[in-house]
């Protein structure tokens, strides 16, 4: 058959494919996103934008953050390698889940092949994670080297600094927290030669807080907001005691919209007093419009990060977790050809 029939062909059997799925394809006005206008005019659809930028030190070439999530356990080694292989092909970073089991030289020779994923990386950067509560205990022991080691052993860019209170308070065999978190931040910053980066765990953070890290030399900020994975729940789900009572501070907590807003805020009211801009925005972030709209609303230097979304693929196979950024990629390169975000009010 020629060409012209073939396209012919095929152009026929589209159109009835088109008037086959035509009730399947309507939409209700309500569903419209109203995050942003939409301007078809001005680009190709195939052009490819580029989507790369400076983050704390590195050369993302997406602006995405693989966010923390596993610890040593028995899986934990393939969905993370699975994790930083995507990392080092399309140039994201990621963060580690807790590196506890790290600090003891009994268990590390036991899970540090679970963390050991500088190989895969390549140039992008990915950084170990300690909780506070470890932080003050080894503040507390004179023993602050021992994260330095963790952090140099896996050969990381820095560390990340984990503020749980609520999950400690929550967990059954959760950690005391005799100082405050700022100070052991504080005293980190002043031990540590390495870059470090401060993040909740699913609660996000009011403006007090968030005002007084923007006011340090931490290298960035990660909200881990309210609406993803929240690990007081989490917890308060894991303990076998009756803490019914309890259940309504799972859901205290900031959204990673009402983040950006607070931090828009500190930005206009502290000016030159702000010392760190970079965000990772984070916690109940769904799609990669998500992202973008928060990234593009915020004042500072933001990226977005999903933790869950990112978990799903890794357990299936590297193939999975390619395809996905492979596809996020290309969404946000139509994203930045036709979509404005509409200002917030």
């Amino acid at each position: 058959m020629k060409k012209d029939n073939l396209d012919a062909q095929a152009t026929s059997d589209r159109k009835l494919e088109h008037i086959k799925l035509t009730d399947a394809a309507q939409t209700a006005h309500i569903l419209a996103d109203k995050r942003f206008y939409y301007e078809p005019l001005f680009s190709g659809n195939r052009e490819v934008p580029d989507l790369s930028l400076d983050f704390a030190g590195h050369k993302l070439d997406l602006p995405i953050w693989v966010s923390s999530m596993t610890g040593g356990t028995g899986i934990a080694a393939k969905i993370n390698e699975n994790l930083a292989r995507a990392c080092g092909e399309f140039g994201i970073g990621i963060g580690l889940g807790s590196c506890r089991k790290l600090l003891s030289k009994d268990s590390r020779s036991q899970f540090f092949s679970d963390f050991d994923i500088a190989k895969y990386c390549g140039n992008s950067p990915f950084y170990a994670n300690l909780g506070v509560a470890q932080l003050e205990e080894l503040i507390d022991e004179g023993a602050l080297n021992k994260a330095s080691d963790v952090v140099s052993s896996l050969g990381a860019n820095g560390l990340i600094i984990h503020v749980n209170p609520a999950q400690e308070w929550f967990q059954p065999e959760g950690d005391i927290i005799k100082r405050s978190p700022l100070e052991i931040i504080k005293i980190c910053l002043e031990e540590f030669d390495f870059p470090i980066i401060v993040k909740e765990v699913g609660q996000g953070m009011g403006p007090k807080s968030l005002a007084a890290l923007m006011q340090m030399d931490v290298a960035a900020i990660e909200f881990a907001a309210f609406g993803g994975t929240n690990f007081s729940k989490l917890e308060y789900i894991r303990n076998s005691n009756d803490l019914s009572i309890h259940e309504p501070l799972c859901h205290v907590g900031h959204t990673a919209l009402e983040m950006v807003k607070m931090s828009n805020q500190i930005i206009d009211q502290l000016g030159e007093q702000v010392r760190c801009k970079n965000f990772i925005i984070s916690g109940g972030i769904k799609s990669y419009l998500d992202g973008f709209y928060l990234c593009k609303l915020s004042k500072g230097n933001a990226i977005f990060g999903m933790a869950s979304e990112f978990l799903k693929t890794a357990m299936v196979d590297y193939e999975s977790v390619s395809r996905q950024v492979t596809q996020i990629k290309a969404g946000l390169a139509f994203a930045n050809s036709y979509l404005s975000v509409r200002s917030e009010n």
